[in-house]
């Protein structure tokens, strides 16, 4: 199985023109980081998990020539928004592109892209087939994905466990019983939004304390803001088997 990270930062404290932090003012290329998004491939198979507004420029650098779904962890703009540019592959493939998720965000694709929905179509619009996903596992064309509750402050989402690799952004708390579907995973990734406090992202003291928790083979932290500092301030920081994971970082997950 092998895991690209398509991005690993976030809409929160994005850097601004007049942004004078050293994370700004970085040349390191690990410092400039797209929307958090992160791509599977197994057995054949293409997954990418959200399509955030940098989902084009992602696909575009990591030259991917098929998608056979997307899973989705929630609702949020940051997750959703480039949704739209499916439409390449619908071009390409000739058919449309199965996306995973639960209800509640599949009402919110079809309220933000009405037009993908419409009875009479615009020609060219994205063709995508909804699958509503529940907290259980289910199978992508022979492949297993065991989804995680967990919770983005109050809001419900899902990280994802397929093989030996689990994967959780945009949340602060998982309950005990889904940590059990986690246990026994030689890769986990998890969000650290930054060192201070947050409403509803780890901070990085607290995704080290479940890394800690579960001893991962490795640990990969995403969804990382300019906040956090420098890349290669905070690795020197970070104890053995956990890296700061960066947009493009490929991974070999022996599962």
């Amino acid at each position: 199985m092998k895991v690209t990270f398509l991005g690993t930062g976030t809409s929160q404290g994005v850097p601004v023109i007049a942004c004078t932090c050293s994370a700004c003012r970085s040349q390191d290329v690990r410092d400039k980081r797209l929307r958090t998004s992160v791509m599977v491939e197994i057995a054949g198979l293409t997954l990418v998990v959200d399509s955030g507004p940098d989902f084009r420029q992602q696909m575009l650098r990591e030259n991917v020539k098929k998608l056979d779904a997307i899973l989705y962890t929630h609702e949020h703009k940051d997750h959703i928004a480039g949704l739209d540019d499916v439409r390449a592959f619908n071009f390409v493939f000739q058919k449309p592109v199965d996306l995973y998720l639960e209800e509640r965000v599949g009402g919110a694709i079809r309220r933000e892209f009405p037009y993908v929905f419409d009875e009479y179509k615009y020609p060219g619009v994205p063709e995508i087939n909804l699958h509503t996903i529940e907290n259980k596992p289910f199978e992508i064309k022979g492949v297993k994905v065991i989804p995680v509750r967990a919770y983005h402050y109050r809001l419900p989402v899902f990280g994802f466990r397929i093989g030996d690799f689990t994967y959780i952004t945009d949340a602060n708390y998982i309950p005990g019983e889904e940590k059990k579907k986690i246990a026994g995973s030689r890769y986990i990734t998890l969000n650290a939004l930054r060192r201070e406090k947050h409403v509803s992202h780890f901070t990085l003291s607290e995704a080290l304390d479940i890394f800690k928790e579960f001893r991962p083979e490795r640990g990969y932290i995403t969804h990382v803001s300019h906040q956090m500092g420098l890349y290669s301030d905070i690795q020197r920081e970070l104890p053995s088997g956990v890296m700061l994971a960066y947009d493009g970082l490929q991974v070999m997950c022996c599962c």
